[in-house]
């Protein structure tokens, strides 16, 4: 797994912009060199707020929109369209606002797909195995971009310190149940996925995350501090704003914004 890098924004409105201008020009170098690009979405709010920058901008019209296939690190279980889902979000944000093929979007399973969430969980794994190709790391595509919020307590997708998902090693996706946040119920990408992709981009904004960066980027173990393992095979960022920066020692972090 790669060594993190740091890179400390002013604020959350510019880290938000900044992690879009950062998509754009990933993704768009990569569908030039090979035609299209796997990317992983996240929600919360800085997550959301960094679609809504890309949809802001003309550079997104640097992207191939149809050449990007789109999945999600987690989910509510919750039904299609439900306010609170992170897919309901990124469509508001982003996905209504470009040319994308529905076909390549991906959204996890919710109840009114009728499926339990262990049976909605093994179908996202089958779906990811499909698009997974023999160069690849594992039953997952090596996704180009992966996208993760942090909450406070160092959670990462829907990956919370202490819970069994943490633990497993077979799947790439499985149904987490008794979530510290609600609700409850929800899918998750599991480690072995995260860390078959080519980048993980970790966005943190706001001070209540100081101490879970600290913890992250200081030798803390991944089941106390899921994002200790949230790791890319070739490169992965911690995009911080100075609040969440706030408690880790200026060596790890450049600041990008004045």
């Amino acid at each position: 797994m790669s060594v993190p890098t740091v890179i400390v924004h002013r604020d959350a409105g510019v880290l938000a912009e900044a992690v879009a201008a950062r998509l754009i020009t990933r993704l768009a170098d990569t569908q030039a060199a090979r035609g299209s690009a796997h990317l992983v979405l996240t929600g919360g709010t800085i997550g959301i707020a960094t679609l809504a920058a890309v949809a802001a901008t003309a550079a997104r019209d640097a992207i191939d929109w149809r050449a990007l296939d789109i999945w999600w690190g987690d989910e509510r279980f919750l039904p299609t369209g439900h306010p609170e889902r992170n897919e309901t979000g990124a469509r508001e944000a982003l996905l209504d606002h470009v040319d994308v093929d529905p076909s390549r979007v991906h959204p996890m399973p919710g109840p009114d797909s009728g499926l339990t969430a262990e049976e909605a969980a093994e179908s996202y794994s089958v779906e990811l195995a499909k698009a997974a190709r023999p160069e690849d790391h594992g039953p997952v595509p090596s996704f180009d971009v992966l996208l993760l919020g942090m909450g406070p307590d160092g959670h990462v997708a829907s990956l919370f310190p202490g819970q069994p998902a943490l633990y497993e090693e077979e799947r790439s996706v499985v149904a987490v149940h008794g979530s510290p946040k609600p609700p409850p119920t929800r899918l998750s990408l599991t480690f072995p996925a995260i860390q078959a992709a080519r980048e993980t981009w970790i966005v943190a904004a706001g001070e209540e995350k100081a101490q879970a960066v600290h913890l992250a980027l200081s030798g803390a173990g991944p089941m106390q501090v899921p994002a200790a393992g949230a790791r890319g095979r070739q490169g992965t960022l911690f995009l911080l704003d100075r609040a969440a920066a706030a408690k880790i020692p200026p060596s790890l972090g450049r600041l990008a914004s004045p």
